[in-house]
């Protein structure tokens, strides 16, 4: 039975607070057949201590000044070797040890294979699943109401993952997965949770830009009149989570 192999790519810069529980997420998988990559954006608050503790069992470790988020993500998947990427930035998980392991055996040779993810804080505590809940069959006409499956949880064939466009700084990820699904021909939901996601990030402190970069993927994929269209769906739907919740969970 042929068994994949899986390249995790972890990019970070000065995170020293985050970066080990996320490597540990990769690295205690019971999964044999992982190839681990970590992008440093040349950190200088200890980071790169942690990291150099278990250096031994990274596959590629690579240190040095990048220009954004999707340079270093590009420079990850530029030395990637699996027959499947997943993209755990630091701060992130993979959910429980055996994920990776359930996540294969879910179906044989996928194009996609996809899942749920929890949020977490800052201490690690859950804030439950993501307010977008995975779509139970993912196409890339999935997104239109919003990014149903975060990148964290979505494992994408190699042969199928473009280089990140770099003209979004922060939204880039969602043109990314679109690209790939539209070239997929099999797409398998796992039906667990894969990922836990740490709120909080660059698109959080830069939303307005994150969301105008949303909409113009959004209106690239859709078209523009749909795009308004859903739009309007998307405002309300996040006004009626918040009513009830009192938080987005994006």
């Amino acid at each position: 039975m042929f068994r994949p192999r899986l390249s995790v790519i972890t990019i970070v810069y000065n995170n020293a607070a985050d970066i080990e529980r996320t490597m540990r997420s990769v690295l205690e998988q019971t999964y044999p057949d992982i190839e681990y990559i970590i992008v440093d954006g040349l950190s200088t608050d200890g980071t790169l201590d942690i990291i150099k503790k278990y250096k031994d069992k990274l596959g590629k470790l690579i240190s040095e000044k990048d220009e954004g988020i999707y340079d270093a993500m590009n420079k990850g998947l530029a030395v990637a070797t699996g027959d499947y990427v997943l993209f755990m930035n630091s701060g992130d998980e993979i959910y429980a040890k055996d994920t990776v392991a359930k996540v294969f055996a879910a179906a044989d040779n996928a194009d996609i294979y996809y899942g749920e993810t929890e949020m977490i804080d800052s201490t690690g505590k859950s804030l439950g699943q993501r307010r977008h809940k995975a779509p139970e069959n993912f196409t890339w006409r999935s997104f239109k109401y919003g990014m149903s499956v975060s990148h964290q949880a979505i494992y994408v064939k190699r042969s199928l993952a473009e280089p990140f466009d770099r003209k979004y700084e922060l939204s880039a990820d969602i043109d990314w997965i679109l690209n790939a699904a539209k070239k997929a021909k099999k797409i398998i939901n796992v039906h667990q949770y894969v990922a836990k996601y740490l709120v909080g990030g660059m698109s959080k402190k830069r939303h307005r830009q994150s969301l105008q970069e949303r909409f113009d993927i959004m209106k690239r994929h859709y078209g523009l009149v749909p795009t308004l269209f859903n739009h309007v769906i998307i405002a309300f739907n996040l006004g009626w989570y918040w009513l009830r919740h009192r938080r987005t969970n994006d």
